[in-house]
């Protein structure tokens, strides 16, 4: 089955208080609320889109395929790229671990491997 997870997203971001953060943005409190536990099933795509513009992600950030117990696709299906792992990305909580004389070497580092 597809769906939604922005909360994935928003924890990777190192928002707190995610329904809050999305009304700021325009969008309404039951809106947030659905978009936060999951219960979103249809979205418009200028929607979607503003939410990807928000958090600077793409549609797959957000969009994750949970096999049913009848799914059999091959290993190599493309839904298999939108599978997501439980695993969420915090790297503000990291950060904030680090020794500060270790920070600059850090960023050094982030900007390097966008680049």
């Amino acid at each position: 089955m597809l769906q939604y997870n922005f909360k994935r997203v928003l924890k990777a971001r190192g928002i707190e208080n995610y329904t809050v953060y999305l009304q700021s943005f325009g969008f309404s409190q039951e809106f947030s609320r659905k978009i936060v536990n999951g219960k979103a099933r249809i979205i418009r795509l200028s929607s979607l889109e503003k939410l990807c513009i928000i958090l600077q992600c793409t549609p797959n950030d957000v969009i994750e395929w949970i096999p049913d117990n009848d799914s059999k696709v091959e290993e190599n299906h493309p839904l298999n790229k939108i599978k997501k792992n439980e695993k969420v990305v915090n790297i503000l909580k990291t950060l904030n671990s680090v020794p500060i004389d270790k920070l600059e070497k850090i960023e050094q580092i982030i900007k390097e491997s966008l680049e």
